[in-house]
């Protein structure tokens, strides 16, 4: 399978995952770093760079895999109100693996679900659907 979101690159700060959003409009960068303090995956956007718990990729695809069907993303910012039962809302619950927001970097905490998705689907870990708007994921 070769998901619609990848660009190019293997994931290493090196030679960073180019990819796209879920509605495939923008670009951006992401790469693992397992030395980081937690593990993280780094997001560049722009000049922006956000960070998020590296094990938040694999902890997405488990959920979506209990959760048995298509979950919309429900991606915001963060400070910004999440629809219940999306992926945001879940990156940001006190019940969720890591007891809260999945980001790492305060005041960057949020869009979880428009980035760490992409990535997962590029890791062939989730489905993710491209539409304008909206989207969907589901477990592979």
């Amino acid at each position: 399978m070769n998901p619609q979101s990848v660009i190019s690159g293997d994931g290493t700060p090196a030679d960073p995952w180019r990819l796209r959003t879920p509605s495939l409009t923008s670009e951006f960068q992401a790469w693992r770093d397992e030395s980081a303090t937690p593990p993280a995956l780094f997001v560049q956007v722009g000049s922006t760079r956000l960070s998020y718990h590296l094990r938040g990729i694999a902890d997405l695809a488990a959920m979506l895999k209990a959760h048995g069907d298509w979950m919309s993303l429900g991606a915001a910012d963060e400070g910004k109100p999440v629809q219940p039962g999306t992926i945001e809302a879940w990156a940001r619950d006190e019940s969720n693996p890591v007891g809260g927001y999945y980001g790492l970097r305060k005041g960057y905490r949020g869009r979880f679900a428009n980035y760490v998705c992409a990535v997962a689907e590029a890791l062939g870990l989730i489905e993710l659907e491209h539409n304008a708007k909206n989207n969907r994921a589901r477990a592979n």
